[in-house]
């Protein structure tokens, strides 16, 4: 299967905004509750308000036969947004490329820290990207309250 990584276009969003709902509710649901789950990702998602931050961010997204599989934002201060690969393409190496062109562009920025806020499901993927955990946190979204975990990650080691 043959994954390219490329820049995020404003058409790109109903695909995206569609893989995020569904791989929430398909992989995440096996860390978080249901309720948790309808809080993270509900039915209904400004979609006008993702777009904006989306053009805002240094955001990418990945494709294999036309099909947006993957995606992922930092913003200009070093925070890694989100990084979201669909349901049906998990295990194939598609967050590994995503991740490799964010870190490629934080040294580029001359960024000295990446951070993240990393959900349970993600933990062991970015503990083996080399990130490591600051601590871990409670945060509440819509009404409902999450574990997930700070993590960062030093520039200085991307090379």
């Amino acid at each position: 299967m043959e994954i390219t990584v490329r820049r995020y276009r404003a058409q790109d969003l109903p695909a995206i905004v569609t893989l995020f709902k569904e791989t929430i509710h398909a992989i995440n649901s096996k860390d978080y509750t249901q309720d948790q789950i309808n809080a993270w990702a509900p039915e209904h998602i400004d979609a006008e308000k993702w777009g904006v931050k989306l053009l805002q961010h240094h955001t990418l997204v990945a494709e294999s036969g036309g099909i947006i599989c993957g995606f992922g934002d930092i913003d200009n201060t070093g925070y890694f947004d989100h990084l979201f690969v669909h349901k049906d393409f998990q295990g194939c190496g598609i967050a590994k490329k995503i991740v490799a062109a964010i870190e490629a562009h934080a040294r580029q920025q001359d960024f000295k820290i990446i951070t993240v806020a990393v959900s349970i499901t993600a933990k062991t993927f970015f503990l083996k990207q080399g990130y490591t955990i600051v601590n871990p946190q409670q945060v509440s979204y819509n009404g409902q309250l999450f574990t997930n975990f700070w993590m960062k990650k030093d520039c200085l080691v991307l090379i």
